[in-house]
């Protein structure tokens, strides 16, 4: 791909758009950044853009889509918008920020591992991402193979979905004071990404040498037609792998493995595939019996089905978090991590904010901030995680979720119902003839009425099942606001 010189409109000014624009204007590309919203409402982003780089804001001029060399989109900006299909009409390249992530560290040359002790399955190729996707468990599975891989002493970065953007991380290095600015050449063993549907829809090349699908349950149906359109656009994790790439599927998500291993039957070069499992034996990684085994047939260093670490010394807690510590844990080892440096990972790592995290415990009651839980696969999780009785906060915007696959959840564990958002009148129909359910009009008071029907040994958990940008800024803004709130209560 080359940039210097070249006209590139990027669409969208949000953490992706100023990571792209950026990078592109550090090697010296034309750049125009378009986005629909006013400078007033972009004022932070604007900061973090560099001199050179134009803005075209409060709309889409035709313009600047049908002149250029290249267009970058964000991973928000739905692919057929009208100055978008213009341009593809005159023949110029799109693609999404991670497609211009997955170039730009391609053709720099970076130093890939070739030292890896285990299978070999990740040693030089183009750039050794290593991809996570799936409706839940993303970014807490992204952050701690990160975490494995530091550990074990490869050079990584981290980026993606998770919330700081491919291409920044790689301006980050780029322009550190001791880079070569003539080869620009990125000294990394491993690119750890975290990929949403939304980034791989606008794919061209992008090959992890290693991926995994967590899962797939309905999500984003405001955007797809279907779920089957939904785990289409999911499926293109492995649409460029080859052999000598792996893929790892979850063994306990029989209808994605179902889908998958259609996909797959039509490609010419597939790539190796290994499970994880919290059921069965599977090759890959299993549990049984509250311990976690590897199983890798063809490893030379580890024996078939060898103990990797009893489920109680795992950090993160959860049904849905031991899913992903074996995903991760995988992973690492598939890309050359000792068994140790993974074994004191999953001891160590901590988790991540909004997922699950226990906020604080009042007169008996604790409270539990899974901000993160957006959509219903993942309030599935955080109610399987729990044997005592349950207040439930959720609401928010709906994303066209069957609220009704909580039902059997709901009647066995959850105490109450606190609703809150432009959805709670669709939840009340589907889960409120069940328990109690009661209506806040905002999170204040939504925690307000939860504790005052909680008793000691209750759980107060925010997992709202929805989308947060009816009341909050994202899903991180409603979160802190919420331990905030908790954390200010008084003890009685």
């Amino acid at each position: 791909m080359e940039i210097k010189g070249k006209k590139v409109t990027v669409v969208g000014l949000g953490r992706s758009g100023v990571g792209a624009a950026n990078l592109l204007s550090e090697f010296c590309a034309d750049v125009t950044v378009t986005d629909r919203k006013t400078e007033v409402e972009l004022k932070n982003f604007i900061e973090r853009i560099n001199h050179p780089v134009r803005l075209a804001l409060e709309g889409h001029p035709e313009g600047i889509f049908v002149s250029a060399d290249m267009v970058i989109i964000s991973p928000g900006v739905p692919l057929d918008i009208v100055t978008l299909l213009k341009a593809k009409e005159k023949g110029v390249p799109i693609i999404g920020e991670l497609e211009l992530a997955y170039q730009i560290v391609r053709n720099q040359k970076s130093e890939v591992s070739s030292n890896a002790p285990f299978l070999p399955l990740v040693k030089g190729g183009e750039g050794g991402f290593l991809a996570v996707t799936g409706t839940n468990g993303k970014s807490t599975t992204t952050a701690l193979l990160d975490f494995m891989l530091k550990k074990s002493g490869f050079r990584t970065i981290l980026g993606g979905n998770i919330g700081m953007a491919l291409t920044e991380e790689i301006y980050k290095i780029v322009t550190k004071p001791n880079s070569s600015l003539v080869t620009r050449q990125l000294t990394l063993d491993f690119v750890v990404a975290e990929v949403s549907s939304f980034q791989l829809e606008s794919i061209r090349d992008f090959r992890p040498k290693g991926a995994v699908i967590l899962n797939i349950t309905p999500d984003h149906l405001d955007r797809y037609h279907s779920l089957e359109e939904y785990c289409d656009a999911k499926a293109r994790i492995f649409e460029n792998q080859v052999e000598g790439d792996f893929l790892l599927l979850n063994a306990d998500d029989p209808e994605a493995v179902k889908a998958m291993s259609e996909k797959l039957k039509v490609k010419s070069e597939k790539p190796r595939i290994f499970y994880f499992s919290r059921k069965r034996e599977v090759e890959g990684i299993y549990s049984r019996e509250g311990r976690v085994y590897c199983n890798f047939p063809e490893s030379s260093l580890i024996t078939r089905h060898l103990l990797l670490i009893n489920g109680e010394e795992i950090r993160i807690k959860g049904i849905h978090n031991l899913e992903n510590a074996m995903a991760a844990s995988a992973m690492a080892l598939l890309a050359g991590s000792p068994l140790e440096a993974v074994r004191d990972s999953l001891r160590e790592f901590p988790g991540l904010e909004h997922r699950l995290e226990f906020v604080r415990e009042i007169d008996g009651v604790k409270y539990f901030n899974d901000s993160k839980g957006t959509n219903i696969g993942a309030v599935v999780k955080s109610l399987e995680s729990f044997n005592v009785p349950i207040i439930l906060i959720a609401g928010g915007r709906d994303k066209a979720g069957d609220f009704s696959i909580l039902r059997n959840l709901v009647k066995e564990r959850v105490k109450a119902i606190v609703l809150i958002g432009e959805a709670t009148e669709k939840i009340k129909r589907s889960l409120g003839d069940l328990t109690e359910t009661l209506m806040a009009k905002n999170l204040q008071e939504a925690v307000e009425i939860s504790r005052s029907i909680s008793t000691k040994g209750d759980i107060v958990l925010l997992s709202p099942a929805c989308a947060s940008f009816d009341m909050f800024a994202d899903f991180e803004d409603r979160g802190r606001q919420f331990k905030k709130i908790v954390t200010e209560l008084n003890d009685k």
